[in-house]
């Protein structure tokens, strides 16, 4: 019995370490946590209620992924992204997600399309209702679902990096603007195009939506950052 509360006790250390990174990459995202500064872990924890060892695990496999790097006796810098950086992160997903879309809107059935709709619809409801943290997972899971249909999990977890290493910076002020709104209604034209089976015209609507993310990312760098609803602590 000792032996399956000890393996009960590392399976919930397990889910506090991920529900913080979630929390942390949500902070990112949002850009609670800035560019080239340092946060400490026990910093960190405080905010989010928590102790430190979680943060400190978290924070390894952010630095694993490239998001953060750790400080010697002072804890971890979040990593900054050139504008050359999200240029390369765009072309590759470009040369990626265009493509695919195009063979998964010839090989894809009505009901696997349709069964998208209600993650863009919520897409749009989160951006028009100014719920930042929850428009950035919905759009996470729609274009990583999306191209789940071409049946390459390689592929999945490529294009998956290259979004977790170029969202650093903070959408508030975009929010703020409606200028996210655009963005999010591109998500219905898409999966229309694809159920209309027009292959080209949806490449063509994916290859303009990476250029309108391109140019948000850009605008996001020099908008004013505000605090996200429920703050940091808000992905626990």
């Amino acid at each position: 019995m000792g032996d399956l509360k000890q393996h009960s006790l590392i399976k919930a250390q397990e889910r506090l370490r991920d529900q913080v990174g979630h929390a942390l990459r949500a902070a990112l995202i949002a850009g609670e946590l800035r560019p080239g500064r340092v946060y400490s872990a026990p910093g960190l924890a405080g905010e989010l209620g928590v102790s430190a060892t979680p943060v400190r695990e978290a924070m390894l496999d952010l630095a694993r992924e490239g998001l953060v790097e750790p400080v010697r006796n002072k804890g971890f810098r979040i990593t900054e992204v050139s504008e050359r950086d999200l240029d390369q992160y765009t072309e590759l997903r470009t040369m990626i997600e265009v493509p695919t879309i195009g063979r998964v809107t010839k090989m894809a059935t009505v009901e696997q399309l349709e069964a998208l709709r209600p993650i863009a619809e919520e897409i749009v409801t989160s951006a028009r209702g100014h719920d930042l943290i929850g428009y950035l997972e919905a759009d996470r899971r729609f274009h990583l679902s999306l191209l789940a249909l071409a049946g390459n999990d390689r592929l999945v977890e490529t294009v998956g990096d290259l979004r977790k290493r170029s969202r650093l910076y903070g959408l508030t002020g975009l929010d703020e603007a409606g200028k996210l709104v655009s963005s999010a209604e591109e998500h219905l034209e898409l999966l229309d195009l694809m159920l209309g089976g027009d292959a080209e015209a949806a490449e063509a609507c994916m290859l303009r939506h990476l250029g309108h993310v391109r140019s948000l990312w850009a605008q996001g760098r020099d908008e004013p950052v505000g605090r996200t609803q429920g703050g940091l602590g808000s992905g626990l």
